[in-house]
């Protein structure tokens, strides 16, 4: 008999195939399958670098602070906060005078009377309503283009306002706080002009303030303020410091016409 060959090790079965979709649904399944190409890794780079770039300026903008600032800029921040200082200073001050007046014995009514009529002087100064006089500032601004614009008359005001001016009048023309600066309408005369409270004023604009001159003209020299903006825009600026300055104009209060005042109880 012939012996039957024997296999001295078996062959390994293969594998079985995973299983997965055939056919058509095959090519479906790759087609729809997630690929990672170069341009959406790139976008996912750029993406992630642009957001890293986003926290740091964050981190850097809230502990830089003042770090950024034109040196202009901050020397006007320093002056503007030692100006109020001193004024807040000053009216705390005063403040307290008349509360000590108002709290010593028998005197207090006479005391009451005399607080009561100076803080009523003070809001007629303030409000416009009542002419001022002290020493000041007269700051006349010739403006032959007529570049001159609202925003320029404001920030001469705002300037001086800062600077402690107590009374403002441009021209013929009382500003006070409600005092609205904006381009004079169609009607206006040649040569420009601006809308002063509801009055157009042309150069040269004559701007009385009174308050301690000194102060009040070196507000309008700060570097990058009044006059280096005059200057870029062709108009000239002169000041002239008075210990005798009189303020006239008045601002006229319009009546309430919805307002009355309220009841108590």
């Amino acid at each position: 008999m012939s012996e039957v060959p024997r296999r001295d090790a078996e062959a390994p079965a293969p594998a079985p195939a995973p299983a997965g979709p055939r056919g058509p649904w095959r090519r479906l399944w790759r087609a729809a399958r997630p690929r990672a190409t170069r341009a959406q890794i790139l976008a996912g780079i750029l993406c992630a670098a642009l957001g890293l770039g986003v926290v740091v300026q964050v981190r850097q903008t809230r502990v830089s602070g003042l770090d950024d600032l034109r040196e202009a800029d901050l020397v006007r921040i320093l002056d503007d906060t030692s100006e109020r200082s001193d004024r807040l200073a000053a009216e705390v001050q005063q403040l307290e005078a008349t509360r000590r007046e108002l709290t010593a014995g028998s005197d207090s009514a006479e005391a009451a009377a005399r607080a009561a009529a100076d803080r009523a002087r003070t809001y007629g100064l303030l409000a416009g309503t009542l002419p001022a006089a002290g020493p000041g500032i007269t700051a006349t601004v010739t403006d032959p283009a007529g570049t001159i614009s609202p925003t320029v008359m404001i920030q001469a005001v705002q300037e001086l306002r800062d600077a402690g001016a107590e009374a403002l009048q441009i021209n013929g023309t009382r500003v006070v706080a409600s005092t609205a600066f904006t381009s004079p309408g169609p009607g206006a005369p040649a040569g420009g002009g601006v809308d002063v409270g509801g009055t157009i004023e042309s150069s040269p604009f004559t701007i009385l303030a009174i308050g301690d001159p000194t102060t009040l003209s070196t507000a309008l020299d700060i570097p990058g303020g009044v006059r280096e903006t005059l200057r870029q825009l062709g108009a000239d600026l002169s000041v002239e410091n008075s210990e005798d300055l009189r303020v006239t104009a008045l601002h006229v209060v319009s009546a309430p016409q919805y307002a009355r005042p309220a009841t108590s109880g």
